[in-house]
């Protein structure tokens, strides 16, 4: 048993522990975030012509949401709710982060960027999926771009069958 636990039973007061600053930065900043979501938003057309829900509505009701969520956090953190890293079902919050994974997957995400119009979009969402797949593990890097090319060619086609235009197939060949 602890000394705080027996000034309690004894009838004292524990000793006073050393208050942690509270995070009220975060709801702040969600909150901040939620205004301007909410203020891009006033631009976009809320409903359209051809339907009831423009794309405007996705916007307010994301800023309105996070105006929501932000105050609910705000309230959190002001009734004490502490916030400490917590465990996942196989995850050990004690362990650094893999610096290299990040960085891999940071250049997947990044790769579009540069590459989409030189290369097309199945070439490019190909050289991604096989990035994001060796950020998570994967050593089979074969297997991956095999699985890569399949889900990016079926993407293309579809999308193009659907009438929108992603660009050429590959536009170095030409095609």
């Amino acid at each position: 048993m602890s000394t705080d636990e027996r000034k309690v039973q004894d009838g004292g007061s524990p000793a006073a522990a050393p208050a942690s600053p509270r995070p009220y930065w975060i709801g702040i900043g969600l909150m901040i975030m939620g205004a301007i979501w909410l203020y891009n938003a006033a631009g976009l057309p809320q409903g359209a012509r051809y339907a009831a829900v423009g794309p405007g509505m996705f916007v307010t009701l994301a800023g309105a949401g996070l105006l929501v969520l932000g105050a609910m956090l705000m309230l959190q953190i002001f009734r004490g709710e502490r916030f400490e890293a917590q465990d996942a079902e196989d995850a050990d919050g004690a362990t650094k982060m893999d610096k290299r994974a990040f960085l891999t997957a940071l250049v997947a995400v990044a790769l579009p960027i540069g590459s989409m119009g030189p290369l097309g979009m199945p070439f490019t969402a190909t050289l991604s999926f096989v990035l994001v797949a060796n950020a998570f593990g994967s050593r089979r890097w074969w297997l991956d771009l095999i699985c890569g090319a399949v889900l990016a060619c079926a993407a293309w086609f579809l999308f193009t069958r659907l009438g929108l235009q992603l660009g050429r197939f590959f536009p170095p060949l030409g095609v």
